[in-house]
C-alpha cells in the first residue's frame, strides 16, 4: 500500500481464505464468504476479508462476505468500478443491504459517490491504515517520518507477491531505489504479531535497508469501525 498521508494508492494483491492466514494467492477472482442465514451483504477489500469474517463469525452475524482482489489498490480509480460490478453481481436477497468495507484508499471521493449510487455505506477513514492504528497515530508516524513506510501484517505475509512481483521488481531489481528510494523507515502497523511475521518484518525492512518500528495496533479499531457499521444496518 502507499505510504504517503492520504494513501493514494497502494501495492497490495489478492486475498486469500483469510488475512490470518497464509496469504497464498487467490488470482483475481472475488471470494465469497457466505453465512447460514441470509443477512447482511458486506463487499471488501482483499486485505481486510479475513478479519471481517473472523470478526463476523465470533459475533454471529448473518453476513456475505465478497473480497474484491486488494491489488486493486495499485489502481485506486479501479475500486469503485469494481464495488459497484460486485454489488450488481450479488444474490438478489429482499431486504438484505450491503455495506462496503473499503476506506476511501485514494479513491478522493470516487467511493463515496459509487456507494451513493449503489445505496450502501463505507468505512471510515483514509485508508486501512487509519481502521488499524488510527488517524491520529498514523497522522503522528508520518508527521515525524513523513519518509515512513507502512505495512500491516497482510502486507508483510505477502510482500514478495503483492509488492515485489506486483511492480516487477522480481525481474527488474534495478527499479528498486526507483519505487523506494525516497522512504527513511519501515514501520509495521501489527494486528495479529507472530514470530513468523516479526521475522518477515524484520526481513522486510532489512531489505529496504532501513530501521523497523513496531507498533502493536490490534483488530479493536477495525471491529468497532465495522460494528458500527454493521449494525446500524441491521
Amino acid at each position: 500500500m502507499s505510504s504517503s498521508r492520504t494513501g493514494p494508492t497502494s501495492t497490495t494483491g489478492s486475498l486469500t481464505s483469510s488475512a490470518s492466514s497464509s496469504g497464498s494467492d487467490e488470482a483475481s477472482r472475488p471470494q465469497e464468504v457466505t453465512s447460514t442465514s441470509p443477512g447482511l451483504n458486506v463487499v471488501t477489500c482483499g486485505a481486510l476479508a479475513g478479519h471481517i469474517r473472523d470478526i463476523a463469525a465470533r459475533r454471529g452475524w448473518p453476513v456475505t462476505v465478497r473480497a474484491l482482489p486488494a491489488r486493486l489498490h495499485n489502481h485506486p480509480g479501479q475500486i469503485p468500478v469494481e464495488v459497484r460490478k460486485s454489488v450488481d453481481g450479488l444474490p438478489a436477497a429482499a431486504g438484505s443491504p450491503t455495506v462496503v468495507a473499503y476506506a476511501d484508499c485514494g479513491t478522493y471521493g470516487q467511493l463515496d459517490q459509487a456507494c451513493r449510487q449503489i445505496g450502501a455505506t463505507r468505512l471510515a477513514g483514509l485508508h486501512c491504515y487509519d481502521l488499524f492504528a488510527g488517524p491520529d497515530t498514523v497522522r503522528e508516524l508520518f508527521h515525524m517520518e513523513p519518509g515512513t513506510y507502512l505495512l500491516t501484517d497482510y502486507l508483510v505475509r505477502t510482500f514478495d507477491r503483492t509488492v515485489v512481483a506486483s511492480l516487477g521488481l522480481d525481474r527488474y531489481p534495478e527499479l528498486w531505489p526507483d519505487y523506494f528510494g525516497h522512504y527513511t523507515r519501515v514501520a509495521w502497523l501489527a494486528q495479529e504479531p507472530t514470530p513468523e511475521l516479526e521475522a518477515e518484518a524484520a526481513r522486510i525492512a532489512a531489505r529496504f535497508g532501513l530501521p523497523l518500528t513496531t507498533i502493536r495496533t490490534g483488530l479493536s479499531r477495525l471491529e468497532a469501525a465495522l460494528t458500527a457499521l454493521i449494525e446500524g444496518e441491521a
